[in-house]
């Protein structure tokens, strides 16, 4: 049983403070984790029959700037007054609220998103379900409540990241209405960062492929990220990857490294990594050579554009740059760029390893995930360590042993001579270490 929000006004002396009649509603997300039977960590709660000035009177501190959201000043969990809305502009800010004692529970869940986050609970623990979200949670569907849905272009996004998180499917009448949002234009009217924010929690879920599916089918896919609806229908090498297509390839990866549990920078990465493919002129398909190269102004656009944390915009360009390269780092191949000690040095300077080593490691696990998402998609043994993995942790390791320090003091007359000696002890170690690694110390 959840916890009662408002069966206490008498143990609780900021809600006894509330005028003679009001009720208190514990709303949304709360209730529908709960009934599900998931911990459930912020709580919101609804106010009916009260003003703001009766909420300021009783105690609560406000914190609502477009509609009253107050805060309870012991418990810091928000009570909204009851509200109904009105659209008045473009965009996810175009509306009016308005708020008074005879706006009904029932008149402010009918203006929430989908029914599985239009119910309410009630101070004696009564579920008031109005538009059927309880039987829509049970079936695992996620259903508009009104027909207003479509005047918040916010909720094609939202409706994609719950169908992510809940691996539910989305009503087809939803995703009509989803559709007329994204033929409307009003997805441009959204700012990068709630674009961002939606995307970040969509990738962090246990199925982001449902994220891209959705945004799919009702064609906001191509409107938000252009560069990755482009991969849909591209064939793939089948030596490398039996996958329908790339964009295919790219709802694997995503899956794999959510089970995975790998961090944000690297799902993000792995979303950009083969940008490029959908830039392959169509006459050298399958083959995508060279897709790393076209791939990076692409991850570089999206990340702009989304306005992406510093540290998941740099993931995307080393792990869509490089991924190709790393993958082939052990191979004794003569053709292979990597055998060439410069390319190695290159590749581990890029990531930067000697002062962020973390940056390798999102460039071998995006790797690894891009390499075993075919057979973990199978049930096959996936998550194994490739040989270029460990060859990449020991070169990194042998760059670590060239004493910068000592160069630069026996260098100290001629500091002009400095970065030629870092760069040929630098690649001395690396031969060392590439030599020993061909004896099969490496991988014994």
């Amino acid at each position: 049983m959840m916890t009662d929000p408002a069966a206490h006004f008498v143990d609780d002396p900021i809600l006894a403070r509330l005028p003679v009649g009001a009720r208190v509603y514990e709303v949304g997300g709360a209730v529908r984790d709960a009934l599900l039977g998931w911990p459930v960590a912020d709580r919101d709660y609804v106010v009916v029959g009260a003003t703001p000035e009766a909420m300021l009177a009783a105690g609560f501190r406000p914190v609502g700037r477009d509609f009253p959201v107050f805060l309870h000043p012991q418990t810091q969990e928000e009570y909204a007054l009851a509200r109904a809305e009105k659209k008045s502009g473009r965009g996810y800010h175009g509306f009016t609220f308005y708020t008074d004692p005879t706006v009904t529970l029932e008149d402010d869940l009918r203006r929430r998103d989908l029914t599985i986050n239009a119910m309410a609970r009630a101070a004696d623990g009564t579920l008031i379900d109005p538009y059927g979200g309880e039987r829509d949670l049970r079936t695992g569907v996620l259903r508009h409540v009104s027909s207003a849905f479509v005047e918040d272009p916010l909720r094609v996004l939202r409706v994609a990241r719950f169908a992510a998180r809940f691996d539910f499917i989305v009503a087809d009448e939803t995703v009509a209405l989803m559709q007329r949002i994204a033929d409307s234009g009003e997805l441009a009217t959204l700012a990068a960062e709630r674009l961002w924010q939606e995307t970040a929690r969509a990738l962090m879920t246990k199925k982001p492929s449902r994220f891209l599916q959705v945004l799919r089918s009702c064609g906001a896919l191509e409107k938000i990220m252009p560069e990755v609806a482009a991969l849909y229908g591209v064939p793939q090498n089948p030596e490398h990857h039996p996958e329908i297509d790339a964009g295919f390839h790219i709802e694997q990866a995503l899956d794999f490294a959510a089970s995975r549990h790998d961090v944000l920078p690297v799902r993000y990465a792995l979303l950009c990594h083969d940008l490029g493919k959908g830039a392959t002129p169509s006459s050298q398909w399958p083959s995508h050579r060279g897709h790393e190269t076209r791939g990076v102004p692409l991850a570089q656009a999206l990340s702009a554009r989304l306005k992406v944390p510093t540290d998941c915009g740099d993931a995307a360009q080393l792990v869509t740059q490089w991924h190709g390269e790393a993958l082939r780092a052990n191979e004794a191949n003569e053709k292979t760029p990597m055998q060439n000690n410069e390319a190695l040095l290159t590749l581990l300077m890029a990531t930067d390893v000697l002062r962020r080593p973390w940056r390798l490691r999102w460039l071998i696990d995006a790797m690894t995930v891009d390499i075993g998402a075919k057979d973990w998609i199978r049930g096959n043994s996936a998550d194994k360590i490739l040989p270029s993995a460990v060859f990449l942790e020991g070169a990194a390791q042998a760059l670590l042993t060239v004493d910068a320090a000592a160069i630069a003091h026996n260098h100290a007359d001629t500091p002009s001579a400095i970065p030629a000696a870092l760069h040929a002890a630098r690649i001395k170690a690396l031969a060392a270490f590439r030599n020993q690694a061909s004896t099969g110390i490496m991988n014994s």
